[in-house]
């Protein structure tokens, strides 16, 4: 096993930073990492703004539901996914490129191409010694984040990544055994199968919940999901989506 695999093997959330700002060089290098991930035909779709004023790193946490890593930390990324500059391309060229840039394809694209963006620039900082957190609850009000972040037309912000020196490393989760994720040629036709590797991973997730809280917590995974799954959440998105020209055909 390399240094690359062991990093990413060994990640976890951090959500307790250090009071130290990342250098200019290290934001540099992970962006640099971020961009030099595979984009769908070269169209980079994607745009990564760093947050460094502290009104709005407190406004964005506060947006996220109150978690306060998003403001305390060595630097916060939100990750965008972005047809904008695209649309200057459609003036520029002066070529109409609505259809395309209103395609469920390109929507997809977009999402695609900032996640792998994202993904690169998580084991970029990892590999640097720092820790990482995903931030999804910026999509709790995108209308609000969007006027902090002053985003053009087409460009949406789909989560943020705190990023700093650890205070604490947290135990590593159990992910879903590899039997049950990877499939061979075709998807498991045997639902009952699917359903035995559950209620095992169930038991690996009890007595994980078990052992870090001292047995004050024991829940299992599907249940977890279950509960999570039955109170739709942002379900403004399809409609905010739409308002900017995206995913309409």
């Amino acid at each position: 096993m390399n240094t690359v695999i062991e990093t990413i093997l060994s990640h976890r959330s951090v959500r307790d930073f250090e009071d130290k700002p990342l250098s200019k060089e290290q934001i540099e290098t992970i962006v640099l990492s971020a961009q030099a991930a595979s984009t769908s035909s070269y169209i980079q779709a994607y745009s990564i703004i760093g947050v460094t004023d502290p009104e709005k790193k407190q406004k964005l946490a506060q947006l996220a539901g109150n978690q306060k890593y998003v403001a305390q930390n060595g630097h916060f990324f939100v990750f965008c996914a972005d047809l904008h500059r695209h649309e200057l391309i459609s003036e520029m060229e002066e070529t109409d490129l609505n259809e395309s840039l209103e395609s469920t394809e390109k929507f997809m694209v977009m999402l695609i191409d900032a996640a792998l963006a994202a993904q690169n620039a998580a084991i970029a900082a990892e590999s640097l010694g720092l820790g990482i957190c995903y931030i999804g609850g910026i999509r709790n009000n995108l209308p609000e984040v969007c006027k902090i972040l002053k985003t053009p037309n087409r460009v949406i912000p789909l989560f943020g990544m705190a990023v700093g020196y650890p205070k604490k490393l947290n135990d590593k989760k159990p992910r879903l055994p590899l039997a049950h994720i990877y499939h061979e040629n075709e998807y498991e036709q045997d639902s009952s199968i699917i359903k035995q590797q559950l209620v095992e991973y169930n038991e690996t997730i009890s007595t994980y919940y078990k052992e870090r809280t001292q047995g004050e917590r024991q829940d299992t995974w599907t249940k977890q999901m279950a509960n999570m799954l039955s109170q739709p959440r942002r379900m403004y998105m399809y409609e905010f989506i739409k308002q900017h020209k995206l995913n309409t055909k």
